[in-house]
């Protein structure tokens, strides 16, 4: 039984692979499940024996590569200790957060589930939570801890949190949208940028 499973799990590995690489190439409209089919070295029935739609198979694709990169954020990223001084924590979090999530297969993917959020509202809704909103979280909770400890004064942890987040991304990631994969920071750059951002948050938010 394990070794079906193990063979299921696999078959659904090879076409949710084959399925973001095509997705991402040829956007929603322009791929097949035939062609998912073909380039996993599966049948068609096989495809909808573990996806009913291509829709579902989309949905799959987003919610996977975008919790694959709050889980590799999570990971690096250890949930900061009472010792810890804010700044620190903050530099480490938000370096590595563009890091990861500043790619161009991320950002190829967030560009084609805005464009096909009017017909498939649930696809923002999965990228909003696993992505920003998954951050926030995090943040709002190393926020009540830091707060508790004097270091750093924030009435409303989570709006604090939500500032913090979009001082990190929102640029950063405009940018790349807008302009393309050349305006991706490179580490350097993000290293510069989190410096900055940390700077202005603690400006605002920092023990008096």
């Amino acid at each position: 039984m394990s070794g079906a499973k193990s063979r299921q799990q696999r078959t659904r590995d090879a076409i949710v692979s084959a399925a973001a690489v095509l997705f991402l190439k040829n956007g929603f409209l322009g791929t097949s499940m035939d062609e998912i089919a073909a380039t996993a070295d599966v049948s068609k029935q096989t495809v909808y024996a573990h996806f009913q739609s291509k829709e579902a198979l989309f949905l799959d694709v987003v919610r996977g590569m975008t919790g694959l990169a709050g889980d590799e954020h999570q990971k690096q990223v250890a949930e900061p200790q009472d010792d810890r001084p804010i700044a620190e924590y903050l530099l480490e979090y938000a370096e590595l957060q563009l890091t990861i999530v500043m790619t161009p297969k991320l950002m190829q993917l967030r560009r084609l589930v805005i464009g096909e959020a009017g017909r498939f509202p649930e696809l923002g809704k999965a990228l909003h939570a696993l992505g920003p909103q998954r951050s926030i979280d995090r943040l709002s909770r190393a926020f009540e801890g830091y707060r508790r400890l004097g270091q750093m004064q924030a009435d409303d942890p989570p709006a604090a949190a939500g500032f913090f987040n979009w001082l990190i991304m929102g640029g950063p990631v405009n940018d790349a949208m807008l302009l393309g994969d050349g305006a991706i920071l490179s580490p350097e750059g993000c290293r510069s940028h989190a410096k900055e951002a940390v700077r202005i948050f603690l400006a605002a938010y920092g023990p008096r």
